[in-house]
Formats: structure tokens, sequence, C-alpha cells
């Protein structure tokens, strides 16, 4: 009697890890086409698609209700999550890139420190030692291998996972999520304006570049600087919360 209970409670988690990926297929789908408007030709929708079906998959077994989050949301993260992690393992950025990037964070905390306000971008170039135009073409690269919203904020190794609602966290790790979140909405809040605008625009509202820049009425080029700068100023402002990136190799 004791193995039949057994193997009904295996087949009712069976069931219903089975039925959350039925109903959810849809939202792999939606979430690999929405990464598809900011990345290269090279990359197919159907290995995102695939990478995003693991991850929904996982987040249907992993799942506990009751945690603070329904599962649409939980899963969306997870599938984003397995989704950028195929890409990075198959990263097209030459690691001079990621370098910089990791530099221009570290100067724009060090300025802000230093100053107590938001770095212009003249300040920023010159810490760099850099020209003004090479400082935007800097910010143009990183732009292209920022991928997504809050994983933007990430280096490679930095757990993100951490941040997941639901999932059973401790009361520590959920204290450590709602703070490092109020930490994020300072820091969104203290933005200059145009970079908070800008995100508000592609995040939120989901608007791409061109339709951003008729709006600012600027070129697309320079929405995508705006936005890597306030990226880059995010990580530097909460450098005490994420780790900006690998050591250099």
């Amino acid at each position: 009697m004791i193995r039949s209970r057994s193997r009904t409670g295996y087949a009712s988690a069976g069931e219903e890890t089975a039925r959350l990926v039925s109903e959810h297929v849809d939202l792999v789908r939606r979430i690999a086409h929405h990464l598809m408007a900011r990345l290269p030709a090279s990359v197919q929708v159907e290995d995102l698609i695939q990478s995003g079906m693991v991850g929904l998959i996982e987040a249907a077994r992993q799942f506990q209700s009751g945690q603070g989050a329904n599962f649409a949301t939980y899963a969306g993260i997870r599938i984003r999550g397995a989704m950028i992690d195929e890409l990075r393992r198959a990263d097209w950025t030459p690691r001079s890139v990621h370098r910089n990037s990791r530099r221009i964070a570290e100067a724009i905390r060090q300025i802000e420190a230093r100053e107590g306000r938001s770095a212009n971008d003249r300040e920023i170039a010159e810490a760099l030692g850099v020209t003004l135009d090479d400082y935007h073409g800097m910010l143009q690269d990183s732009a292209s291998c920022q991928i997504l919203g809050l994983e933007d904020l990430f280096g490679d190794d930095a757990d993100s996972d951490r941040l997941l609602p639901g999932g059973g966290a401790t009361p520590t790790e959920q204290l450590e999520r709602e703070e490092f979140a109020a930490a994020l909405a300072e820091a969104l809040a203290d933005l200059p304006e145009r970079e908070r605008l800008v995100l508000a625009l592609y995040y939120d509202e989901e608007l791409n570049l061109r339709e951003i820049g008729a709006i600012l009425d600027v070129t697309e080029s320079r929405v995508s600087q705006i936005r890597s700068q306030a990226l880059h100023r995010l990580r530097g402002r909460l450098s005490d919360w994420i780790q900006v990136g690998r050591p250099d190799a």
C-alpha cells in the first residue's frame, strides 16, 4: 500500500510538470522571438526555443506554489536564463569588449563616488584615457553583447538566480532579494532623465531603438549608446551586489 501511494505521488508530480510545460510552450516562443530582435542574424530562433524548452521543463519540475510568484513569472526567468546561458556558451563577443565593459562600469563608479553626482560622457572618456568618440564606440560595441534586462547588469559569473522569486527561498535569501530590489530601484531612480527614459521605453514599453530614437529625436546609434551607458552606470552603482565580470584571462 505504501508503494502504491508513492507511485501515485510520482505520477501526480509528473502529470503536473507535463501540464505546466504544455500550457506554457507559447511563453517560450514569445521570449525567443523577443530576444531575436536584439541579436545578430546568425542566431537561429529554433536554437533559442530548444534551450528555452529545457528551462521551462526545469522550472516546471522545481516550481513550488505559494512562494510569492506565479508560475509564468518564475518560468519566464528560467526560460530567459536558459536561452542566455546558451548564447553565452557560443559568445560571439571579443574579450576586449567584455574587458572594456568592465572598465567603463568601474570608471563610472569611481567618478560618481568622488563627485557625488552622475558621471558625464567626457569625464568617463577622460578616466578611460580615450577620446569622446572612442568612448562612444566602446559603448556601441558593448551594446552588441548586452542581451536582456536584468541579465545585462550581471557579469558572466554572477548568480542572478539568487534574485528569482519563489523556489523555497530561506528568510535570509528572501531578505537579500528584497534589499537588492530596493537598491536597484534606487539606482534606477537616480539615473539621468534621458537614460531612465530610454530604459523604460526599451524594457517596459518594448520599443526598438529606432522607435525610441524617433521619440527623442536622436539616431538609433545614439539610443544604443545611451542604453549601454545606463546599464554600465547601474553596474557601477550596484558593484557591491553583483560581480561586474570575470577576471581577465
